[in-house]
């Protein structure tokens, strides 16, 4: 596991060199906001990291339900029951093992690792704009239907999950880059996922953290250049 911290942001990549798991402890007064549970085998990291920081972990955000992402959730709360677990209205389903499309949703099939045995159900179901401690909930899909961004409002730094990614080059979730094509594998709908990194570009942000792949500060430039 690797860890790197950038301001309020600790990054915590798994399997670093091969392929980069990354889950966020964003500091706050009252603890730390973990985002995404990472693989079943990241439980042990996690905590362990919150230990060092100091802080305990004060609730759980996930950026959306695939199984890269949630897989430590089932260990995490049972870690820390009284932990709240919060994730988009529309990508609860998905966490449920619900594949089903909305009416108004374009008809692509839903793909990537959907949870199959997840039984840790979400204390919280977020819409765009909600609020979760400092961080701003932002409605990002695309790669899921329900996935989200979340932007910390004290240094805009947005936490993108897989709407965006930065190993194998900056990429929008859906355009395949050939030293890391796995996301472009896991997207659901391309055109709602460009949609979204336009959004998320008009954030401006000064970090950006990814789902697979390292921060990079001061992105805006190389993001505007990826969703023209």
């Amino acid at each position: 596991m690797r860890v790197i911290r950038e301001d309020t942001i600790w990054q915590l990549t798994f399997m670093p060199r091969f392929f980069p798991v990354n889950v966020y402890l964003v500091e706050e007064d009252d603890g730390l906001t973990l985002i995404d549970a990472g693989m079943p085998f990241s439980v042990k990291g996690i905590l362990k990291t919150a230990e060092r920081i100091g802080k305990p972990i004060a609730r759980i955000v996930l950026t959306h339900a695939h199984d890269d992402h949630v897989g430590a959730l089932d260990a995490l709360k049972a870690a820390l029951p009284d932990v709240p677990v919060c994730i988009s209205e529309r990508d609860a389903r998905l966490l449920a093992g619900d594949v089903s499309l909305d009416a108004g949703e374009p008809q692509t099939p839903i793909r990537g690792g959907v949870p199959k045995k997840v039984r840790t159900r979400p204390d919280v179901l977020l819409r765009d704009g909600d609020r979760v401690g400092s961080l701003l909930a932002v409605a990002a899909p695309g790669h899921t239907p329900g996935s989200m961004a979340f932007l910390d409002t004290r240094n805009r730094a947005l936490v993108a999950g897989d709407a965006l990614q930065t190993r194998g080059g900056l990429a929008v979730s859906g355009q395949l880059k050939a030293g890391f094509p796995f996301p472009a594998f896991a997207t659901w709908n391309k055109e709602t996922a460009l949609a979204s990194a336009r959004k998320l570009t008009g954030l401006r942000p000064a970090l950006l953290a990814v789902g697979h792949g390292r921060m990079l500060k001061h992105p805006q430039r190389a993001m505007e250049r990826i969703v023209t």
